[in-house]
């Protein structure tokens, strides 16, 4: 059990960083404008379209919330016993699939919509790998 929480947790922090920063989708509109955005280049478009409600929730539940969970995961783990870090790491976990649940639906909304076609980049499966190798590392962390 400690060898594979030793391998998912920088697999979980290596792939976080690269979901954050490679493309998560293409969107093509009127087939010749595209665009390739990153998620942290939507957050900070909502930011400077004014939308700062939105772009500090999205912010919150796709970049705070994973990453409070990798560096409680990596702490559980570190510590090598019941911690205080397992109580928190309980609570961040009930809100980790969110960020996941909402680039689903922008990816549903843009395919449904008819106006543009979207696909899915590279970020988008790390950052996926992110979510489920820090949610199994999570898990084996309380087991022991």
């Amino acid at each position: 059990m400690r060898f594979a929480i030793a391998l998912l947790l920088p697999v979980a922090t290596f792939s976080f960083a690269l979901g954050l920063t490679l493309p998560l989708m293409r969107f093509e509109r009127l087939f010749i404008l595209e665009d390739r955005p990153s998620l942290i280049e939507m957050i900070l478009g909502l930011w400077s379209e004014q939308e700062h409600a939105l772009a500090v929730l999205i912010g919150a539940f796709s970049i705070g919330f994973p990453a409070v969970k990798i560096l409680l995961t990596h702490v559980a783990a570190l510590s090598g016993r019941a911690s205080r870090s397992l109580h928190f790491l309980g609570a961040v976990s009930k809100w980790s699939m969110l960020d996941v649940m909402l680039v689903a639906l922008v990816l549903f909304a843009a395919k449904t919509s008819g106006l543009a076609a979207a696909s899915v980049l590279p970020g988008l499966w790390f950052y996926a790998t992110a979510t489920v190798s820090t949610a199994v590392a999570a898990f084996l962390c309380t087991r022991r």
